[in-house]
């Protein structure tokens, strides 16, 4: 079984938009032999953009979405405190400083899970051991 977390957009387009989703990333989401998580992170995320009023969720709430994943059969990964603790060793990328994004990064690394994502500035992070979709 391969692991798989879903990039917070990922999951955002998945819910609202899934035609943006392409063809192959949707085939592995749907292969039943594949594990498919949501980073917590994720949700505070969505959450925060949702009170700045920077995302609309279509009438739904942030504290909402946790139950849809769950329907959905994406499970939700929470970041461990050792993930957390040893964060400091995630090298610096000049063009990506995006903290949400750094941490999922960080996770899938210690964690062994490939990142399905299309933030194309994620490969910049595969020579540290991050394995994209």
């Amino acid at each position: 079984m391969k692991k798989y977390l879903i990039d917070t957009h990922i999951f955002l387009w998945l819910v609202f938009d899934p035609e943006k989703v392409n063809t192959k990333k949707l085939e592995i989401l749907k292969d039943p032999q594949n594990k498919i998580f949501i980073a917590s992170i994720s949700f505070w995320e969505i959450s925060l953009k949702y009170n700045l009023g920077k995302l609309s969720l279509s009438g739904l709430t942030p504290d909402e979405l946790p139950k849809v994943a769950q329907k959905m059969g994406i499970d939700t990964l929470e970041i461990e405190k050792e993930v957390m603790a040893s964060f400091y060793k995630l090298p610096k990328v000049q063009t990506h400083k995006d903290p949400f994004d750094r941490i999922i990064i960080w996770q899938c690394i210690n964690d062994n899970i490939t990142l399905i994502s299309q933030d194309r500035k994620f490969s910049e992070y595969e020579s540290f051991g991050l394995k994209t979709f």
